[in-house]
């Protein structure tokens, strides 16, 4: 499953600036939480040293939000990259949307969005035994509003796994970057401004 041609697919300036602009207003509309890792969840209270030890893997603050009206906009382009790209993936599920701010300084080291499992039986019927398959960056900000919080990508299945690809080149306002929820990634820490950006996880059966 990891020998595809392409690491990622991109649709760039997809998203208008008025989009952008209402998805950020109403991001920040909202209490905003520090962004966790693995299977941390908000319910839980982190020690002191656990939020120590996570922002060593990721600094940054996340609001969560599920208005059909953000899923009706980005969900075409996932199907078309899905295609486009040729993972052709088979998918019926996005998670709630994480609105992600990335201010000065901050940043999230290499990880990838899938689990070694599918999610457990207790979960939501629309959850159950799927896995990640297909995750989403759609890029909210300005470029000239930030620099570094570059997104970049680390192919591990290639002949040389220290490779990266970086997504510089790709910055411009409502663009949106699909790729398969294995492949390793990271977010450079935000030098100057603030980044605003949203992910979708979205789910399917396990691999055949």
């Amino acid at each position: 499953m990891n020998s595809h041609k392409y690491t990622y697919w991109f649709f760039e300036k997809a998203l208008s600036d008025r989009f952008c602009n209402d998805l950020i207003k109403y991001g920040n509309e909202k209490k905003e939480k520090l962004a966790l890792t693995g299977d941390k969840t908000h319910s839980e209270k982190l020690t002191e040293k656990e939020i120590d030890d996570l922002k060593l893997k990721r600094d940054s603050n996340i609001v969560w939000i599920g208005e059909r009206w953000i899923y009706n906009q980005i969900q075409p382009f996932i199907n078309m990259a899905n295609r486009n790209a040729g993972w052709n993936y088979e998918w019926d599920w996005s998670e709630e949307c994480q609105f992600t701010k990335y201010k000065l300084n901050q940043f999230y080291n290499w990880h990838k969005d899938s689990f070694q499992e599918p999610f457990s039986d207790d979960k939501p019927k629309m959850y159950s035994g799927k896995i990640r398959k297909l995750s989403v960056t759609c890029l909210l900000s300005d470029p000239k509003d930030y620099e570094g919080g570059d997104l970049e990508f680390q192919p591990r299945d290639q002949e040389d796994p220290t490779t990266i690809l970086s997504t510089n080149h790709i910055r411009k306002r409502g663009t949106i970057i699909v790729f398969p929820s294995y492949t390793w990634h990271r977010v450079t820490p935000v030098t100057k401004g603030a980044r605003y950006s949203l992910v979708i996880w979205n789910l399917g059966k396990p691999y055949k």
